[in-house]
């Protein structure tokens, strides 16, 4: 079965056929490096380590770059007013910006290429332009002409009949009715202090959009495979992109866009002045498992706006626990089951038929423009119906062995570091089976609210309590 991807370009989902079977060339928009990362952008970053980590689970040899945008006008302002350089700036930001991809266990792209460590390329581009008629000078600005472009607007879908001829916006982020000729390079000013280079150009600096452009091509060639970012990146930067490298080149820049939907805090979207803006960093600074941040923003398709939410988060934590729980279960109870015949059970109503549904159901979702939704939702059902057999001693252990298997075959694609949870690190053994006789005491006194503070108090703890047919069960999951 073909993968298939809504295509923003086209509207429709379209069967992926990569340029070169079996090889994917992926652009995606990296972070403007003025200020540390927030949870909206780490909800698009985890979804295109999704794309990748789903690309990778099929068999394709991925050239992943993700561009640092390491000038803009954000950049240069914020570095300004610090009274710091360009590069003292920006270079903290970037290394904490990798920091937190480890944190979230976002798998490292190919490149990273800094726009500062491509000015030739995008001067190069800009000459091309130029020569093709499509960009021009005005005081050692050079802007793109959009008239001269008959395909702008196909991406965000614009209406151009209200262009104004010479209209120019200088700016690198503007609104959708700032329809206008935009800046490709702009001059030097006092306000850009130091931060210039001298070039064919003139004196000054490159606009954000050229950037991209530029390091797309150098890294990956004039046209690519699959290109992803936000929702909001469709206008005005992925418009223009699309504009600058195929009015260079001649050539169709990308085959197949696919954008990821906003980030709500709380059912409102994200700002500070409303006061529910968070960086990544400030989540974890409350003590959340960075694991659970990325299943709950890896939770909802991509193409759906998510609403985060710290009651969201809280089920997400649980969720992860859930899933570690029974991978430790699994791994302790296969050690104290016979073996039985192979034939027993795999196929024939035995726990090898929730295994063996989950796994098709689990890669027909993916397949199926990578409906994550789907895909935990038949792991889940995977792990209740195991579970409860488990509870009832009808699971041989060579379903266990399957089931171990599956669920680390799909944390290849989920990324919540299933493989690294170790059993009994980190808690005293003694303390736990004193509260757990104390929990036993309250349930015996009837005391179900005692009974349940003590369970919280150790889950808090990472010991995950099980009661089951055969007694008290519990081990170490964080």
């Amino acid at each position: 079965m073909a993968l298939r991807f809504k295509n923003s370009l086209t509207r429709t989902k379209e069967d992926f056929h990569p340029i070169e079977p079996g090889k994917v060339r992926l652009y995606t928009c990296g972070p403007t490096v003025y200020d540390f990362a927030h949870i909206g952008n780490f909800r698009t970053y985890i979804f295109e380590d999704l794309l990748r980590r789903y690309l990778k689970y099929k068999d394709y040899q991925v050239t992943h770059v993700m561009n640092l945008t390491d000038v803009d006008d954000k950049t240069i302002r914020d570095s300004r007013a610090a009274g710091v350089s360009l590069k003292q700036h920006t270079q903290p930001l970037i290394k904490a910006f990798f920091e937190d991809l480890d944190a979230l266990g976002i798998e490292r792209a190919e490149h990273y290429p800094a726009a500062t460590d491509h000015i030739p390329e995008m001067v190069a581009m800009i000459k091309q332009l130029q020569d093709n008629g499509l960009a021009y000078e005005i005081d050692g600005n050079y802007y793109f002409k959009i008239s001269a472009f008959p395909d702008y607007g196909k991406l965000a879908n614009l209406d151009l009949t209200e262009l104004k001829a010479g209209a120019r916006v200088a700016t690198d982020e503007y609104e959708k009715d700032s329809v206008s000729d935009f800046a490709l390079w702009k001059a030097w000013d006092e306000d850009d202090g130091d931060i210039y280079w001298e070039t064919e150009l003139g004196k000054g600096r490159p606009g954000w959009h050229i950037e991209c452009s530029a390091m797309s091509m150098k890294h990956l060639g004039e046209t690519i495979d699959a290109h992803s970012g936000g929702h909001d990146n469709i206008f005005p930067h992925h418009e223009n992109e699309i504009a600058q490298s195929e009015g260079a080149t001649g050539k169709r820049f990308v085959r197949h866009w696919i954008h990821c939907g906003y980030l709500l805090v709380d059912g409102e979207k994200m700002s500070k002045s409303k006061g529910n803006y968070f960086r990544l960093r400030d989540v974890l600074q409350r003590g959340y498992n960075p694991l659970a941040i990325r299943l709950l923003l890896l939770s909802t398709h991509y193409r759906k706006p998510l609403n985060f939410t710290f009651e969201g988060l809280k089920g997400a934590e649980k969720n992860l626990k859930q899933l570690q729980a029974f991978l430790r279960r699994l791994e302790r109870e296969r050690t104290t089951v016979a073996e039985g015949p192979k034939s027993l059970g795999i196929g024939m109503g035995g726990a090898g038929v929730a295994i063996n549904q989950a796994k098709d159901e689990f890669a027909k979702a993916l397949t199926e423009d990578l409906n994550i939704a789907k895909a935990l939702a038949a792991i889940f059902e995977m792990t209740r119906v195991v579970n409860t057999m488990l509870d009832d001693g009808m699971v041989l252990q060579e379903e266990m062995e399957q089931a171990s298997e599956a669920l680390l075959g799909f944390d290849h694609v989920l990324g919540l570091k299933l493989d690294e949870v170790r059993e009994g690190e980190g808690v005293d053994a003694a303390f736990v089976e004193t509260k757990l006789a104390e929990r036993a005491k309250a349930k015996k006194a009837k005391d179900y609210a005692r009974a349940d503070a003590i369970r919280d108090e150790l889950a808090a703890l990472g010991v995950i309590v099980e009661d089951t047919p055969q007694g008290t069960k519990w081990f170490y999951a964080k």
